[in-house]
């Protein structure tokens, strides 16, 4: 357990943020907790954190001892971009562990067959095919009717295909269920940090709802999806 420096609550280190020190005193994300020396944990938001002004200098002061430090006007970005990496860096490496089913047809398998254990999607996508996923995972989970949803990613698919090293990859679903555990925990933080509701829609709604490819989309753009 830790305690965030600015709510003064307790949670899990796993759920918290570690901000280290840079031998030059200036204060920087630590996401993975790997830097040495003293850390300082926070567990609020983004913009928790971007309005504490003051607080948070006192915060940390208390934290590192007195240490002379440095805090970035931009350290929420910063925590946030390291946190968004972090959770693509995992995403990245389940998929080439075998872990992640990319394309509406190897996704529908993998659901039917009850393989799938977390369904996600970009933020540009529509919305039938996601409709069409959430309801094959729903019938080979033996769930139907419960309302089971994929999760609709802050990002493009030009950055969930990047992660992935694929092209035009809208959806991916996490065939492993230790790995889709891994991979919930590292999204979770970063959503959290960001304020984002990562609380499933219905797919009927077109900001959360995701599918294979808009109705315009041309054939080729369609074939590469199916990859």
């Amino acid at each position: 357990m830790r305690t965030c420096v600015l709510s003064r609550e307790e949670a899990p280190r796993d759920g918290l943020i570690r901000l280290a020190l840079s031998p030059d005193g200036e204060v920087l994300p630590d996401v993975r907790a790997k830097a040495p020396g003293r850390g300082a944990w926070i567990g609020v938001t983004r913009a928790e954190l971007d309005a504490s002004g003051k607080k948070l200098k006192g915060a940390l002061a208390r934290a590192f001892k007195g240490a002379e430090l440095r805090i970035p006007e931009d350290i929420g970005a910063r925590i946030e971009e390291q946190l968004q990496r972090n959770a693509l860096d995992r995403l990245g490496l389940e998929f080439k562990a075998g872990h992640v089913a990319i394309g509406g047809d190897r996704i529908q398998e993998a659901a039917r067959g009850g393989r799938l254990h977390l369904l996600l999607h970009a933020s540009d996508a529509g919305e039938d095919g996601a409709r069409k996923l959430a309801q094959a995972w729903r019938v080979g989970s033996d769930r139907e009717g419960s309302g089971l949803k994929g999760l609709t990613l802050p990002i493009p698919r030009t950055i969930l295909s990047l992660a992935l090293g694929r092209e035009n990859v809208v959806h991916a679903g996490l065939t492993d269920a230790k790995a889709a555990a891994r991979t919930s925990e590292a999204l979770d933080r970063w959503l959290r940090f960001i304020g984002f509701d990562s609380t499933p829609r219905p797919c009927e709604t077109a900001s959360q709802g995701a599918s294979a490819l808009p109705s315009e989309a041309s054939e080729d753009e369609r074939q590469t999806e199916g990859l």
